[in-house]
């Protein structure tokens, strides 16, 4: 049997996540954070998806993606709808999970060539 290592053709790659910490790449982030195939945004101010508003979602809406991942920690935790119309509204597709299935998901889209853009949700460690 012949083995491959196939490289993909976009620039990050996300190892894993889950409710307090994500690798991308090499580098491990514990902090909410936003990833498309070709850009990684530190710093995302959004902390608990319950809270969520349209202008947290601007961010991820102007990379422009044809859907967003929704990563809201160790479990699945749907936003408020001021913050899913804020997508729906421009027809952009919305999924929400927990961050280790957006992560499997993020990186099967990306691998598609889809036009991806993920948001992660990481509360502080203890």
């Amino acid at each position: 049997m012949q083995l491959n290592l196939e490289h993909p053709d976009h620039e990050f790659l996300l190892r894993g996540a889950d409710g307090t910490v994500a690798v991308v790449n090499e580098r491990r982030l514990t902090a909410s954070f936003i990833l498309a195939p070709d850009r990684l945004i530190e710093g995302w101010a959004a902390s608990d998806p319950r809270a969520l508003g349209a202008p947290d979602m601007e961010p991820l809406l102007a990379l422009k993606p044809e859907v967003i991942l929704l990563g809201t920690g160790a479990t699945q935790v749907f936003p408020p709808a001021a913050a899913m119309a804020a997508c729906l509204g421009r027809g952009v597709g919305l999924e929400v999970m927990n961050n280790a299935a957006a992560a499997r998901t993020f990186n099967v889209l990306a691998s598609e060539g889809r036009r991806v853009v993920a948001g992660f949700i990481l509360e502080p460690g203890i």
